[in-house]
């Protein structure tokens, strides 16, 4: 029997009918200029709050990227549950447009890559932060697979480890993977605040610089609830050529509530 995990956010972070959620979908690209075509992408980073403060920055990227039919989906881990590096090896995750298969062969090569990675579904039970990715994907590919990752170690090491197994699994297939890093950026203090310290960390990005994003979020004390996910999926890039990183978009929580006093920044970046 395949294993369900089911959605702890339907309904809450978006719509929990399958027709309330594709209007909602199709309302976070429209809130973007169509792209002229689409890029091909080796790692991305694309927020995860509520679809509607953050989804029209997730959507910058799903409607600009290329998409492949595979994925490795990286998060942050906001519940403190489970393993500090918890993977699924099989199953689905289900949303309100259906069920979306674990890539059971991929989750395999990366945990026979390194042992850090454990199967724990206790990480992922309630998390948000990977589940509110996947009806972007499920609008736009209909059919995919993908293998979710959770990470709460702050231990830079462990990205290193992490990354270049990543890196080295993806380099072995022979059709393309895309890399998927869920982060937010800085939180709850003012507009001004958060977008100075958004930009030290959207500038560690466009370097293509992990160890630089590493420090700048550490030493500027900056809430970026992602950076973990983020700082592996930058270190597997850069091992499988990425060359450059382009800001599709940027905003925060006050564009879209007005309160400007206590804000959250959200960024989509295409690394390629």
């Amino acid at each position: 029997m395949t294993a369900i995990r089911l959605p702890a956010v339907a309904g809450a972070f978006y719509e929990g009918t399958p027709e309330r959620l594709r209007a909602q979908v199709e309302a976070c690209f429209r809130a973007n200029p169509q792209p002229e075509g689409h890029e091909r992408f080796i790692g991305a980073v694309v927020p995860h709050a509520g679809l509607m403060y953050s989804g029209h920055v997730a959507a910058a990227f799903y409607q600009h990227a290329e998409l492949p039919r595979r994925f490795v989906i990286l998060c942050p881990n906001h519940t403190g549950a489970g393993h500090f590096a918890a993977i699924n090896r099989s199953g689905a995750w289900r949303t309100p447009f259906g069920d979306v298969p674990v890539d059971a062969s991929l989750a395999e090569a990366l945990m026979a890559r390194t042992p850090l990675l454990s199967d724990d579904d206790r990480a992922h039970a309630r998390e948000h932060s990977l589940e509110v990715q996947l009806p972007f994907l499920q609008q736009l590919l209909g059919e995919f697979t993908f293998v979710p990752i959770c990470l709460g170690a702050h231990r830079y090491d462990y990205c290193e480890e992490i990354g270049n197994a990543i890196a080295e699994v993806v380099a072995s297939q022979s059709e393309p993977v895309g890399i998927l890093a869920s982060s937010d950026l800085n939180h709850y203090e003012d507009q001004q605040t958060t977008l100075r310290k958004d930009q030290l960390a959207l500038d560690a990005v466009l370097a293509l610089d992990p160890r630089e994003l590493w420090r700048v979020v550490d030493d500027s004390d900056i809430s970026m609830c992602g950076f973990i996910p983020t700082t592996t999926m930058l270190i597997a890039a850069k091992k499988l050529g990425a060359t450059q990183a382009r800001l599709l978009k940027h905003a925060t929580s006050g564009d879209v509530n007005g309160d400007f006093g206590h804000v959250v920044g959200y960024g989509a970046m295409l690394i390629s």
